[in-house]
């Protein structure tokens, strides 16, 4: 059920694939793929009869008012972990503006419901562990997809576990509350997804390897990928 929380990954993994008709050489590194293929097999039939159709769901019956407002509550939380990962990163002015916007999202904001920092002209910074090992030298690994949390790399999977133990959500006492948490947050993301994942053609797994590699080479590198030619000029 958490195949979708890594926070729209595919959006932004669809705008970069879309963008750069070239290969990067991570994209191409799939050694595991016969593995990879079959646990994505078992995630999109999850998907298809469980995930989904409750994202969809939630979607009809949510105002929208009220989905903006979850969506910043969750992004709000999420900023925990960019401020902790930017200041590892040594991203001191990122990290400034990271604490500015929990801040004003927090207080002014009502808990993060609204997101005053945006009006307020504060930018994010989203920096998750796998980015800071990325920044401080670990190469990505092969390609990996994860079951329940789907695509992913070694190194990033590994980060997993940390980005978990700094996530506020796993800090609540109550375990009904938060395991609704955990709920709502993935009908969040996966919702937000419905509309992006019809720009995917051809080969789906393929895609989704391509458009998640290329978009984490892009986020490690701060926006500058580096790029192979598939044909010599």
């Amino acid at each position: 059920m958490l195949t979708y929380l890594r926070r729209s990954f595919l959006v932004s993994g669809v705008v970069v694939a879309g963008v750069l008709p070239l290969s990067v050489g991570a994209g191409e590194y799939d050694p595991l793929e016969g593995f990879n293929r079959s646990i994505y097999a078992f995630n999109e039939k999850l998907d298809r009869y469980a995930v989904k159709p409750l994202a969809k769901s939630y979607r009809y019956i949510t105002p929208d008012i009220a989905e903006t407002a979850v969506s910043n509550f969750f992004d709000n939380i999420g900023d925990v972990g960019s401020l902790v990962n930017n200041l590892l990163q040594f991203k001191f002015e990122a990290a400034g503006q990271t604490a500015a916007r929990l801040a004003f999202n927090t207080t002014f904001g009502i808990g993060g419901l609204i997101d005053f920092a945006s009006y307020a002209g504060v930018k994010e910074h989203p920096e998750d562990f796998g980015q800071t090992l990325g920044y401080w030298g670990v190469e990505s690994g092969p390609y990996l997809v994860l079951p329940f949390f789907g695509p992913s790399n070694v190194r990033d999977g590994v980060s997993l576990f940390v980005d978990a133990s700094i996530d506020p959500v796993g800090d609540v006492d109550h375990v009904r509350t938060r395991n609704s948490l955990y709920g709502l947050r993935l009908l969040d993301t996966r919702s937000r997804l419905l509309q992006a994942e019809q720009i995917i053609t051809g080969d789906k797994y393929s895609f989704v390897r391509d458009a998640y590699m290329q978009r984490r080479e892009f986020l490690i590198n701060d926006g500058t990928v580096e790029v192979q030619y598939d044909q010599d000029f």
